[in-house]
């Protein structure tokens, strides 16, 4: 039996990605806004002098996944609002905390009406700029552990939003069912990113359960991927990658090993990232982006205080299950009737 990696995705609601998985497709879903309650007058807004809402966007970094939920969230202020009556102030901090920090404290000096941050560096540097301004958060997988609120039910300060988080039970299921004969995976994970971690952990957990066994291999950067992924390959029967930013931008090199070794990939990406992945689980990001975008104007319009609204999660139904014809031939895996409907 092959030694495994250990790592995992957060258990939770929520389907997961990438992410941005549901099909992280640019179809929005359509969703009532809801009222918010325990409303504070600190924390509602209303437009200004000219009738518009100013909203300030702190994209992270460029990614397919970061790009549907920015959208998701846009469209979603628009069309509850009005276009003529929402302006956004959209920036991207190309991965650096440093521009993250530039970035928000900017919006912080021209006293935007909200501010929705995407992904969690981008987040956590909102938190620390403001204590007034609203801000909603989006593909954030714990915002406990990291520190940007007190409670996923109570968040306790300016800061609410929606998470990535994903049920990995069901991923396990997935993996048993296209993988039958798998007794070992390897987790692969960056370093630097502690959703990665906390979804690792979560992840190995329920492989172990399932009586899969897990080994944990982490890459500093994109120079250690293809060794990373050549040692994992020689220690699994399967690769599992959670949702994570450093590996969803380099799953080509994930690709060059992994099928040139015979090596199945499982990962929490959308099919469009997952070039040589055989099994894509994930969220629809935009989805998520859009309902952030429905707590947005809860906060705006309603007067609903971001420190009694609860972190949103997405469920199961958001899933987008896609499994690698080709990829499936090159390994000379048989995908079994009951998963027909997931080949693409």
């Amino acid at each position: 039996m092959k030694k495994l990696l250990a790592a995992g995705l957060v258990l939770t609601m929520g389907l997961s990605l990438t992410a941005c998985m549901g099909g992280a497709s640019s179809s929005g879903s359509a969703g009532t806004s809801s009222s918010g309650s325990g409303a504070d007058a600190s924390a509602s807004t209303s437009a200004g002098a000219d009738g518009v809402y100013h909203i300030g966007i702190c994209q992270q970094m460029q990614h397919p996944s970061l790009d549907e939920a920015t959208q998701g969230f846009k469209d979603a202020l628009t069309e509850l609002l009005g276009e003529e009556n929402v302006e956004f102030d959209e920036q991207n901090a190309g991965g650096e905390q440093a521009n993250c920090t530039s970035i928000v404290s900017k919006f912080v000096t021209d006293n935007v009406d909200l501010i929705m941050a995407n992904a969690t560096t981008a987040v956590q540097c909102a938190k620390e700029a403001t204590t007034t301004i609203p801000v909603v958060g989006t593909s954030v997988t714990d915002y406990v552990s990291t520190g940007i609120v007190d409670s996923n039910d109570a968040p306790g300060s300016n800061v609410t939003g929606y998470s990535d988080l994903s049920d990995v039970s069901n991923h396990v299921a997935l993996l048993q069912e296209l993988l039958p004969e798998a007794q070992s995976v390897a987790i692969i994970r960056s370093s630097g990113e502690e959703n990665s971690r906390i979804q690792s952990e979560t992840a190995a957990a329920a492989f172990e359960a399932a009586g899969i066994t897990t080994e944990e291999f982490t890459a500093n950067d994109s120079n250690d991927i293809s060794s990373v992924v050549t040692e994992a390959c020689t220690q699994a029967d399967a690769i599992y990658i959670p949702t994570d930013n450093l590996l969803a931008g380099n799953m080509e090199l994930v690709k060059n090993v992994a099928l040139n070794q015979k090596v199945p990939v499982i990962s929490s990406f959308t099919a469009e990232e997952n070039d040589g992945a055989l099994l894509s689980i994930s969220i629809s990001y935009y989805t998520m982006g859009y309902r952030a975008g429905e707590m947005a104007y809860d906060i705006l319009v309603d007067g609903a205080d971001p420190a009694s609204m609860p972190i949103g999660v997405m469920s199961v139904e958001d899933m987008d299950i896609t499994i690698n014809q080709s990829v499936a031939d090159e390994l000379g895996i048989t995908v079994p009737e009951s998963m027909q409907q997931y080949v693409k």
